[in-house]
């Protein structure tokens, strides 16, 4: 296909757009809050809306790029969520914020397992599907170079809108080049979309965010979070019965008895914990304990994203060469570390003191970029969609976890410390670091069994076989 590598830009720019707003908002919370009057449960809700609509809806937007087609799915995401961000920049309410974040969130679901299945149709060859991958995993590194930079400058120097309008010429400029480059195709011949899995997944997932976000507030034991938490396993139990009963599955969960797809969603999850809430909380202790200004805080994050970039990059060439469970495992072992580290720099320190350990995290988090190539090409190419929301599912409830369980941990220990508040949330933010360098060491033992003996990606069956045998 000639023009495939111009599609990959394309594909590229609408994962870089949903990826950017995963962080992009980080650094201007304080500018937010003091604008809107926010509270802390409600500046958790702006970063967390988004990513609860997102990871809830996953799985069918994944599902409808099988059954609808690849390129309608894409252009349906990049148009809701171009409109949303559009809205989010213009916002003058808390409300109004929020609910523009949870239709970005609708427009991401949409978008992201799209475009990640789109490389499985746009390069067939697996070689090049392993490079075209670790250009989208690199892409994927920069949004969280530019996410916090953009979103200190514009809220210092600007307004904090402008970080949710710069969405606007991204999308028109992606979509003219996915219009002029993406294939019409192929759709599935199963056209059930599931309705019912898709519900249960969903008041799942929201239950389960609302105790967490709530649950330090109203009192872990209170009624309303009680309920929560039983809504949430009552929703999960009835997807899972569902699921196991319906003649076509949103999920099939044979996928998960093989080892190298359910482990590598489970490599991911803990990725994704490490990161998305290292990078909620970071941005705060640089700027509420370290002095930073928000453009400082923003720049702060660079050298570690574009260290992620390139290694996400050298990422293949290392996979081919050492395996995927090796460099994978590699890549989490030095992630850990380096939380680990970040988790003894106190009041006092400057930049030089965090550096090495930013660097450090970046080059581990460049090492996971195989995973997404593994994970794809371990089921039929016609489930390439909901591989990709299934994987996509996993980086974004773990991160949305890594938020709201790591904040639980930091408010817990910050209300149980003594002395200035400052030295409180210190002892909180230090605390949970620690449980978060703890959960990504995990992934380590996890990867390695899960990816073992798997050195470079298998061309992807063509069909739905029986080949799904537990490994």
């Amino acid at each position: 296909m000639r023009n495939r590598w111009l599609a990959l830009v394309a594909v590229a720019l609408g994962t870089f757009m949903t990826y950017l707003d995963n962080n992009v908002v980080n650094v201007a919370l304080p500018s937010i809050q003091r604008e809107l009057h926010l509270s802390i449960s409600g500046l958790e809700w702006i970063a967390s809306a988004y990513i609860l609509v997102f990871a809830g809806l996953l799985l069918v937007g994944g599902r409808l790029a099988d059954v609808v087609g690849m390129r309608s799915m894409f252009f349906a995401g990049l148009g809701i969520f171009t409109a949303a961000s559009v809205a989010a920049g213009l916002a003058g309410s808390q409300e109004m914020l929020i609910g523009a974040r949870a239709v970005q969130g609708i427009g991401a679901a949409l978008l992201t397992p799209t475009a990640l299945a789109l490389l499985t149709e746009l390069f067939p060859d697996p070689k090049e599907r392993g490079a075209a991958v670790g250009i989208w995993g690199g892409v994927g590194a920069l949004a969280l170079a530019i996410g916090p930079l953009t979103g200190g400058y514009l809220s210092q120097h600007v307004s904090w809108g402008w970080i949710f309008l710069i969405n606007a010429p991204i999308g028109v400029a992606t979509a003219v080049l996915a219009a002029i480059t993406l294939p019409a195709g192929r759709r599935s011949g199963n056209r059930s979309l599931d309705l019912p899995g898709l519900a249960t997944s969903a008041v799942a997932l929201f239950a389960l965010t609302y105790a967490l976000i709530e649950g330090e507030s109203r009192g872990w034991t209170s009624g309303v979070i009680l309920g929560a938490f039983a809504l949430a396993a009552a929703s999960a139990a009835a997807f899972v019965f569902i699921e196991t009963r319906t003649e076509h599955p949103m999920v099939d969960l044979a996928f998960f008895r093989l080892r190298v797809f359910s482990g590598g969603l489970a490599t991911m999850g803990l990725w994704a914990f490490g990161v998305f809430g290292i990078y909620f909380f970071t941005a705060i202790f640089l700027q509420n304990v370290l002095g930073f200004s928000p453009t400082e805080a923003g720049s702060a994050f660079v050298p570690m994203a574009l260290v992620m970039a390139v290694m996400a990059t050298v990422a293949p060439r290392l996979e081919a060469r050492f395996g995927a469970g090796r460099t994978v495992a590699a890549g989490m072992a030095l992630m850990g570390v380096a939380v680990g580290l970040l988790a003894t720099v106190g009041e006092g320190a400057g930049y030089t003191d965090l550096l090495p350990w930013f660097l450090l995290f970046g080059l581990g988090g460049g090492l996971l970029v195989p995973l997404n190539n593994v994970v794809l090409s371990a089921l039929p190419q016609a489930r390439a969609g909901i591989a990709s929301g299934m994987l996509n599912v996993s980086r974004e409830v773990f991160g949305l976890l890594g938020i709201t369980i790591l904040g639980a941990i930091l408010s817990n220990r910050q209300n149980a410390a003594t002395g200035a508040p400052l030295h409180r949330f210190l002892a909180g933010y230090q605390f949970s670091l620690v449980v978060a360098a703890s959960l990504v060491v995990v992934g380590v033992p996890i990867a390695l069994v899960a990816l073992r003996k798997i050195k470079a990606p298998e061309p992807v069956a063509t069909t739905v076989t029986p080949e799904l045998q537990p490994a």
